[in-house]
Formats: structure tokens, C-alpha cells, sequence
């Protein structure tokens, strides 16, 4: 079974998921959304992770259809290794995976570029702005006084963009990093629809080639 909040939970996460910062949120709540890889600590408070915002989404389908649950270990940025539980179709790039159109590499290789970026806390900056200008390279800037572990995502997640080049990079970001689903990509990017599935499978065979991912 997927994990499930009580109506205070569903509502925090609402929240985050909208972007909205919380000052009063329950201790023992934090820790259950962040082993659950919802919702990770920053130095802006507590933030919706790209798996967060998308179960935020699907937790308005009652049914709770779209679960596909396994269980990975974290990278070390992200936890030193600890092994959580995520569902694969809470995200947009764990819904392609679930559904066949995308492959285990090429899921992994998005996981990894969502980490650094979550790592580098680039995300509060852009939470729920999908214009060209937010996008990797439209100056989002840094976290004041960054740590050492922010700085190194933040290196790491600049030259998996420079892999991935030019427009490509641009829709790895919006599925991957900021859990946009895969049409509202192609809209705003001004793609063709049905054109955003065969870019982003490029978009991510180049960033397993950057990360030797075999």
C-alpha cells in the first residue's frame, strides 16, 4: 500500500506542493514526508521534493490508482544511503517508467540529475515556474553561504545540463527537477504533441552517457 496522510498531512503537503513556506509544521510529520522522499529540509524551511508535488497531484484521485511501489537507496547527497520506499507513479518520470516509456537507465539517470538539483537547493527558487526563464541557465541563483554539499550538486547538475545541450536539457529539467508532467512540457515549450516522449528519451540516454550508466 502507497503511504497515506491524514487530512493535516494531505494539507501540508498541498501547500508545499503550491510553493507556500510553513513555519509550524509537526516534527513527527517532517521526518514521515522526508523518509518518504516528499518533502526534504532546506535552508528556506521545508520544501516539496519533484516525488512530493506529483503524489500532492495524484492525491486528489481517490481511487489511488497509478501505484507502483519499490524500494532504492538514496545517493549519498541525498542520505548517506538510506533506503526508502517511493512510488514509481507519483512523478512524471516515474509514470513514464511504470508505463514502459522510459527505460531503467534512462529513469535512473533523471533520478540523478533530480537529486543534485534537489541537493542543490536550486528548487525553492523555481518551484511552480514553468517560463523559459526559469529554466537551468536563466540565472536562478544560489543559496546564500551554500554548504559544500550544495555547491558539489550544483556543479554536478550544471554539467549534466551541459551534457544533455541545448533544449534538451530544458525538458529533462521540467519532467525530472520540477515534476511537470509531459504535456504541459511540450505546451510550453511549443512542441508538437506526442514530439516531448522521443526528445526527453534523448535528452536522457545523453545524461546516462555523462553519468556511465550502462
Amino acid at each position: 500500500m502507497g503511504l497515506t496522510l491524514d487530512r493535516r498531512g494531505q494539507a501540508v503537503m498541498a501547500a508545499l506542493a503550491a510553493g507556500r513556506k510553513l513555519s509550524d509544521t509537526p516534527a513527527a510529520l517532517v521526518e514521515m514526508l522526508v523518509r518518504a522522499d516528499l518533502a526534504r529540509v532546506t535552508d528556506d524551511g521545508l520544501v516539496a521534493t519533484a516525488a512530493g508535488r506529483g503524489w500532492s497531484v495524484r492525491d486528489a484521485t481517490p481511487d489511488g490508482a497509478n501505484r507502483m511501489l519499490v524500494t532504492r537507496t538514496l545517493p549519498a547527497a541525498e542520505g548517506g544511503g538510506r533506503r526508502v520506499t517511493v512510488n514509481l507513479g507519483e512523478s512524471p518520470l516515474g509514470w513514464l517508467r511504470a508505463r514502459g516509456h522510459v527505460s531503467a537507465r534512462q529513469y535512473e539517470a533523471g533520478e540523478r540529475v533530480r537529486a543534485d538539483w534537489e541537493t542543490a537547493q536550486l528548487a525553492p527558487r523555481v518551484t511552480m515556474r514553468w517560463d523559459p526563464a526559469a529554466t537551468p541557465g536563466g540565472g536562478t541563483g544560489g543559496a546564500i553561504d551554500p554548504s559544500g554539499a550544495q555547491l558539489s550538486a550544483r556543479r554536478r547538475f550544471e554539467a549534466a545540463v551541459a551534457a544533455a545541450g541545448p533544449g534538451l536539457s530544458d525538458v529533462v529539467w521540467r519532467v525530472a527537477c520540477a515534476g511537470e508532467g509531459l504535456e504541459a512540457a511540450e505546451r510550453a515549450l511549443g512542441w508538437p504533441k506526442r514530439s516531448g516522449k522521443l526528445v526527453l528519451g534523448l535528452a536522457l540516454d545523453r545524461l546516462a552517457d555523462h553519468y556511465g550508466m550502462h
